[in-house]
C-alpha cells in the first residue's frame, strides 16, 4: 500500500512549494486557514495537503492546530535559503512524471518518451531545469574545491566545466581563487543560463563559454581541472567514454578529472537510487544509464586517466577523481 501511493509525496510537496507553504512556516507557526488566506488558495485543499505533509514528518502540528516546518523541511524545502533541495521537485508534475507515464510503452520497446540528450528537444528541457537544481551540486563543488586546495592557489588554474547547465561546478571553483578562469562548455541553449547564474556569483568576468555537441565542440587544452557534472548518465557508456578520452586529451598531464553521478553497486542489486535513476535514463534518453565506480574507473584507465578514487561528498553519490597520466 505504501508503494500504491508513492507519487503522492513528491506531488504533494511539489503543490506547497508552489504555493509557498514552506516559505510562509519560515516566519512561525501558522493555521489552515490563515496559510490558505495568504497564498490565495483553497482552506480545503491547504489543510489536507498540510495534513499528510504532518503525517510524513515533514511539518508538525500542535493542539491548536497551527503548523510548523520540521528541521529537514526548514532546511531544504524554504526556496529563499541557499540549502533549499526542492528544485527537482518543483518540476514533478511538469516536467518527470508525465513522460514516466508512459513506462509501459517504454518498456516495451526501450524508447525513450522524448530523448533530453539530444539538442533539438532537450535544449529547452535543460534551460528550465539546471538553475533549480543548482543546490543539488553546489555543496559537493565545494567540497571539489576543498580537496584540490583551490583556495591555496597561486598560479593560473584552468577549469574545463563539461555539460555545464546552471555552471554550479566552475563557479564553486571559481569562488575560492582569483587565479580561476572556467570554460564552460553546453548546448548554445543552455548556456544563457550558465552566464546569467555566473554573474549572480559574481565570477562572470572569469568565465568563457563554448556551445555545441560534447563530442564534437573544441574543448582546448591545458587545463588543470575538469569538471563533469552528472552527465555520464545521459551520454550512456559509448559516448560516455569516447567523453572521457577527449577530456583526458584536453588536461595538462597530471590535472584532475572530477565527476559526479548517481553510482550503483557492481551487482546493480542494492542502491535503489541509482537503479531507480537508470529507469530515469531509459524513460528520457537514447542511451543513458547508471554506472558502477568499477566501471567508469575502468573507462578512466581506458581513457589515460590513473589514480582513479572517490571523495565523500554531500551529494546522491561519492564523487570520482582521477587524473592524467604523466607524459
Amino acid at each position: 500500500m505504501q508503494f500504491a501511493w508513492g507519487y503522492s509525496v513528491p506531488l504533494m510537496v511539489e503543490a506547497a512549494i508552489q504555493h509557498r507553504l514552506f516559505d510562509a512556516l519560515d516566519s512561525g507557526p501558522k493555521t489552515a486557514a490563515e496559510l490558505a488566506a495568504q497564498a490565495a488558495i483553497s482552506e480545503r485543499g491547504t489543510r489536507a495537503v498540510l495534513n499528510a505533509l504532518t503525517g510524513i514528518e515533514l511539518l508538525s502540528k500542535d493542539p491548536e492546530g497551527r503548523y510548523s516546518l520540521t528541521a529537514e523541511s526548514s532546511l531544504f524545502l524554504v526556496s529563499t535559503k541557499p540549502s533549499f533541495m526542492g528544485g527537482i521537485i518543483k518540476h514533478t508534475s511538469t516536467q518527470l512524471l508525465p513522460k514516466w507515464l508512459e513506462l509501459n510503452e517504454i518498456v516495451r520497446t526501450g524508447k525513450p518518451a522524448t530523448s533530453v540528450n539530444s539538442e533539438a528537444s532537450g535544449a529547452a528541457f535543460f534551460h528550465d531545469f539546471v538553475e533549480d537544481i543548482f543546490p543539488m551540486s553546489y555543496p559537493s563543488a565545494q567540497v571539489l574545491a576543498d580537496t584540490l586546495a583551490i583556495g591555496e592557489a597561486d598560479a593560473p588554474v584552468r577549469v574545463l566545466d563539461i555539460a555545464a547547465g546552471s555552471g554550479v561546478w566552475g563557479i564553486a571553483l571559481a569562488q575560492r581563487s582569483p587565479h580561476v578562469r572556467v570554460t564552460a562548455v553546453d548546448w548554445p541553449g543552455v548556456l544563457d543560463v550558465t552566464r546569467r547564474v555566473a554573474a549572480r556569483f559574481g565570477v562572470s568576468d572569469r568565465l568563457e563559454t563554448r556551445a555545441g555537441d560534447l563530442l564534437e565542440v573544441d574543448f582546448g587544452s591545458g587545463y588543470q581541472v575538469a569538471t563533469l557534472g552528472h552527465i555520464l548518465h545521459s551520454e550512456g557508456e559509448s559516448r560516455g567514454r569516447k567523453l572521457l578520452a577527449k577530456v583526458c586529451r584536453a588536461l595538462a598531464p597530471g590535472g584532475t578529472i572530477a565527476i559526479a553521478e548517481f553510482l550503483v553497486d557492481d551487482a546493480r542489486a542494492t542502491q535503489s537510487s541509482g537503479l531507480i535513476f537508470a529507469v530515469n535514463m531509459l524513460v528520457n534518453t537514447d542511451e543513458g544509464d547508471t554506472f558502477s565506480f568499477s566501471e567508469i574507473a575502468g573507462w578512466l584507465k581506458e581513457a589515460g586517466f590513473e589514480n582513479a578514487r572517490t571523495v565523500e561528498a554531500p551529494g546522491p553519490s561519492p564523487l570520482i577523481l582521477a587524473n592524467r597520466a604523466a607524459a
